[in-house]
């Protein structure tokens, strides 16, 4: 990781861009380059891997589904490794996690399940964030390291982290401190949400968090995008999140209520399209539903598994 003073190159040369132009919302359209186009030998063998899983996965809502009835809460991560092969973990976003809790779900799950990580909100909406702070939060993560079983870290800004030169100067620091790991960014804020932040995504190889939202005002459009043409591990990583498309997003009162919403079986088939017009983009994929509540992702993850399965994809 990186803490030193040197010059900042992430969004450098936007500072003086317009913020128009934004880019087009066919969620099944490839974002990338001529060149990125190309991919090598090596990653046009491949069988792109897709990781279906849960935002969290201590949910009681999925007792009786994912987690047989009577499951104590502490056996729930037991039960979710025999069905999932990813999970991205929300609780950090709210408190610290230390490393003896990050030690018991790697053996909870025995070291079958990769851990995407939500950073800490004082990162991104407090913005109280250091490179102390960095330091300590990936020393907390190093069971999940060291055991190769870290997911991308994730990033999710506020709608009101709109894309002010302030603001870029601030994601180029906490980017740099993140720069040794995988690190997917979610924007909800449309200025972001234009070609020349996607060509710099692309240049530092970072993983652009795509997101389904609900169709309201006020919200980017959904799409899948994928920025990374190569990656220190050789694995190019794409990074979807399923939020529902629940109308009622700006009324709700918790996130629950925000993520009350299951998908149709047409629209789980429409998302598995529009992932495999995409498959020569990526090695690895990451989804994880947010509408556990109801018990609607185990039936949404199910229905995406079937149809990427029916596609020719590795589904964990």
């Amino acid at each position: 990781m990186t803490t030193d003073n040197s010059p900042l190159p992430l969004f450098d040369v936007l500072f003086d861009d317009a913020f128009d132009d934004l880019v087009p919302s066919n969620e099944s359209e490839t974002h990338t380059s001529s060149s990125d186009a190309v991919a090598s030998t090596d990653q046009s063998q491949r069988t792109p891997t897709v990781y279906l899983g849960t935002g969290g996965y201590s949910d009681t809502d999925m007792l009786g589904t994912l987690y047989p009835k009577g499951t104590k809460k502490s056996d729930f991560l037991t039960e979710y490794a025999k069905h999932y092969g990813a999970v991205e973990i929300n609780s950090t976003f709210y408190a610290p996690i230390g490393q003896k809790a990050f030690a018991g779900m790697l053996r909870k799950s025995d070291a079958k399940v990769r851990f995407a990580v939500k950073l800490h909100q004082d990162f991104t909406h407090v913005r109280s964030g250091s490179a102390e702070h960095a330091l300590a939060f990936i020393e907390a993560l190093k069971p999940i390291i060291e055991a190769d079983c870290l997911a991308p870290l994730l990033l999710q800004f506020p709608h009101g982290f709109d894309r002010t030169q302030a603001h870029r100067l601030y994601l180029a620091r906490l980017v740099k401190w993140f720069s040794d790991y995988p690190l997917a960014i979610e924007f909800r804020h449309a200025s972001w949400h234009v070609p020349q932040v996607l060509d710099s995504f692309r240049k530092q190889g970072l993983i652009w968090c795509s997101v389904d939202y609900p169709k309201v005002q006020g919200l980017p459009p959904s799409r899948l995008m994928l920025t990374q043409s190569d990656a220190r591990s050789g694995l190019r990583t794409g990074y979807l999140r399923m939020h529902g498309n629940n109308l009622q997003w700006w009324d709700a009162l918790s996130a629950s209520e925000r993520h009350d919403y299951r998908y149709s079986v047409e629209e789980m088939q429409g998302w598995a399209q529009a992932i495999a017009n995409q498959r020569q983009h990526f090695d690895e994929l990451y989804v994880f539903f947010q509408n556990s509540v109801n018990a609607h992702a185990y039936y949404n993850i199910k229905m995406l598994r079937e149809a990427l399965t029916g596609l020719g994809f590795v589904v964990q």
